[in-house]
């Protein structure tokens, strides 16, 4: 089992958009910044919990970059906006089909 948050798991993290993983990412470095101080004043109760607020950074981080990167796709799109998009791509398809015969004739 993987250490960090429940709630920030790889698969909730790839339906967040980005500005949310951005504030994920800044109330995650809130709490190990507060989790530090409380280990150097020596009121840090559960030491396991710095290991599991760095891997819920690093793993936001790894999202955000797979996404600039194009590794992972982005939140998914609506799907009205998708079928929108399937049907622009199938006409585009028909019409590029449509003038290649008739090249075909002119020569």
């Amino acid at each position: 089992m993987a250490v960090g948050s429940k709630d920030l798991a790889v698969e909730q993290l790839d339906g967040f958009d980005r500005d949310r993983l951005v504030e994920e990412l800044r109330k995650a470095k809130e709490e190990l910044f507060n989790l530090r101080f409380q280990s150097a004043t020596g009121q840090l109760e559960s030491h396991g919990r710095l290991k599991a607020v760095k891997r819920d950074i690093a793993r936001i981080y790894t999202v955000l970059r797979e996404r600039e990167l194009g590794i992972r796709p982005e939140v998914a799109a609506p799907v009205e906006e998708a079928a929108t998009e399937k049907a622009s791509k199938k006409s585009k398809k028909k019409a590029a089909e449509s003038e290649a015969p008739a090249e075909d004739d002119a020569k």
